[in-house]
């Protein structure tokens, strides 16, 4: 399964959401980066990502985006094939 990395904070609820439909497609391992505690990783999300909000998911060396680009990922049929991609 590839490597999952999400930038998230606290208190936000579609970091937890984007973690929930991660969880059940057998994501066991995130690697949570919280810009909330860490201002320095946020200035580094923004550069990569071109955002400000959370959560910024990426799988492998793609970023998939947020949670509604995860949502849209899985409905479409594409999150599961890309999570175990080689």
């Amino acid at each position: 399964m590839q490597a999952v990395k999400m930038y998230t904070t606290a208190v936000c609820p579609f970091c937890v959401q984007a973690k929930r439909i991660l969880a059940s497609k057998g994501v066991a391992q995130i690697e949570e980066i919280r810009v909330d505690t860490l201002p320095e990783e946020r200035m580094r999300m923004m550069e990569i990502t071109g955002r400000r909000t959370v959560p910024q998911i990426f799988i492998g060396a793609i970023h998939v985006g947020g949670c509604d680009d995860l949502m849209a990922l899985d409905s479409r049929g594409e999150l599961a094939p890309l999570l175990n991609a080689v």
